[in-house]
């Protein structure tokens, strides 16, 4: 089974745009190429919507199959590590990249068994409790020889960084229950949304193991658009260029907004585009019309922006975006309602 890393590298050298399902984005790309090919775990950063999940997902994509032993631990046929492939000659399978690709999803109740394993009773009433037979491997084992994904890391309580720290430094977990090493050999890539407050406090010592990735919003409005027309719903109706372009600008006004606290993410430039040609579709029209993103915009924004303490007592959000979308259109063009240019 051909090293990770090594794989990597080579498609790194041979491919000018690895993540092709990223547009734009090419200094976090190099980072991320960087990153890998030193065996580094990486913590992806930024805020809801900009690509984090997508990007990770491209990397598992680019994987090749693998053959495996079939003993829960992903063994490499040719250096088996486990006390199961150690003990005898388990069967082998082959694994496709997707399978290659365990995602982990933070959340405060996440548990270090839901990483690690645990005993499973059933095994443990056939091959007594004290074997490693009874082991249930848990998402960190399945993630041997790929990637393992964990969406808003810094959802997890600290007990569950704590049980990670040996398996981020040495590559293997020890279970207390065997006192036996396991192998956990994995490519890590996690997620954090900085502007989330209901989150844990990640320790120094977790995050010393780690590569931060700082990612941002569509560096252009091109880049934007692209990511919507590429991501948005076929729905059939026509979109005016002028009008489609001022949807998506108006939400890339809105992050620059000062009065803001939280600013929309790209899902809200794909909404209100999906959301606009929706009503033109009910409503039997051939072509947007200004009316049709009129009419989403306060459903599709008002709860992705948060006024900043010294403002949300003067309006309300629905009050806030349907004021400035009625000013941004007056700006652009003299746009009048109804108008399909």
């Amino acid at each position: 089974m051909t090293d990770i890393y090594s794989y990597l590298k080579e498609i790194f050298l041979k491919e000018n745009d690895s993540f092709e399902d990223i547009l734009g984005q090419d200094s976090i790309k190099l980072q991320l190429k960087s990153a890998l090919i030193s065996k580094r775990h990486i913590i992806i950063v930024g805020a809801p919507g900009i690509g984090k999940t997508t990007l990770a997902k491209n990397l598992a994509k680019l994987l090749p199959d693998a053959i495996v032993n079939d003993c829960g631990f992903n063994c490499n046929p040719k250096e088996p590590m486990c006390p199961i492939c150690k003990a005898g000659k388990p069967k082998t399978k082959k694994i496709g990249a997707s399978q290659r690709f365990v995602r982990i999803q933070g959340s405060p109740d996440l548990t270090a068994e839901d990483l690690i394993g645990d005993i499973d009773p059933i095994k443990a009433l056939k091959f007594g409790p004290l074997s490693i037979e009874a082991f249930s491997p848990g998402k960190i084992f399945k993630a041997n020889n790929g990637v393992l994904f964990f969406d808003e890391v810094n959802r997890c309580p600290e007990k569950l960084q704590n049980a990670l720290l040996q398996v981020l430094e040495e590559g293997k977990a020890t279970i207390g229950s065997y006192a036996v090493d396991l192998p956990a050999n994995f490519i890590f890539i996690g997620t954090m949304n900085p502007q989330d407050s209901s989150t844990e406090k990640l320790s120094d010592v977790f995050m010393d193991r780690f590569d931060i990735i700082y990612m941002t919003y569509p560096e252009s409005e091109e880049v934007e658009e692209k990511i919507v027309s590429k991501n948005s719903s076929e729905i059939e109706a026509e979109f005016p260029n002028k009008l489609y372009t001022l949807a998506v600008s108006f939400v890339r006004l809105l992050r620059q907004d000062k009065n803001l606290e939280k600013k929309p993410s790209v899902r809200a430039s794909i909404g209100l585009v999906e959301r606009a040609k929706a009503n033109c579709y009910l409503r039997k029209g051939k072509q947007v019309s200004l009316d049709d993103i009129k009419d989403a915009v306060i459903s599709v924004l008002s709860h992705r922006i948060k006024l900043k303490p010294s403002f949300k007592y003067i309006k309300s959000p629905k009050e806030y975006i349907s004021e400035e979308f009625t000013n941004f259109c007056k700006r652009s063009s003299g746009i009048s309602d109804g108008e399909a240019p």
